[in-house]
């Protein structure tokens, strides 16, 4: 595994490194050692995956406050997505700087996402699954958003919002 940095603290993007031979490749997407060396948070508690039909779906921006506060890993396993970070530690360099990173079941990149930051992603192709790795149990009165086009961040999405929960629609501007 290669364990990239972005231009954030904290954000990183794991890219596998591939073994090939005749049978096709082997990679690591988990290494534990390798993770903590890096300083990266292992304590993962929670697995799941999501699906979206349509291209153009927008999930997110969200994240969960303390003491439920999350990082997380994902992965695309079917189609490709536009994953988005916004950094929200107040006290961060980077506070309210966004990163995007292109993932697919092509390029097997993760993303590694750290308490703190708020996430979501645009789905670039029909029929996408994510792979998500939390290291908080999901808690709903902790769980929190911010809008997506809220020009307190002004994300530079890749395509058009064709399909966005009402929720994640109808948050309120951003007040820090």
């Amino acid at each position: 595994m290669k364990i990239v940095s972005t231009p954030i603290a904290g954000l990183f993007v794991i890219e596998p490194v591939l073994h090939r031979d005749d049978r096709g490749f082997f990679a690591r997407c988990w290494d534990r050692d390798a993770l903590m060396q890096a300083g990266l948070d292992t304590d993962l508690h929670i697995g799941a995956i999501t699906f979206n039909h349509h291209a153009g779906t927008l999930r997110g921006m969200h994240y969960q406050k303390e003491p439920f506060a999350e990082t997380k890993i994902v992965r695309v396993t079917r189609g490709a997505i536009f994953d988005v970070a916004i950094d929200l530690r107040k006290t961060s360099a980077t506070y309210r700087q966004w990163f995007g990173v292109a993932l697919s079941a092509q390029n097997y990149r993760q993303f590694y996402i750290p308490k703190g930051f708020a996430h979501g992603y645009l789905t670039l192709e029909p029929d996408t699954e994510l792979a998500y790795f939390l290291s908080a149990p999901y808690a709903p009165d902790h769980a929190a958003g911010v809008r997506w086009d809220d020009p307190a961040f002004a994300i530079d999405w890749p395509g058009k919002v064709n399909v966005i929960a009402p929720r994640d629609a109808g948050y309120a501007d951003y007040q820090p």
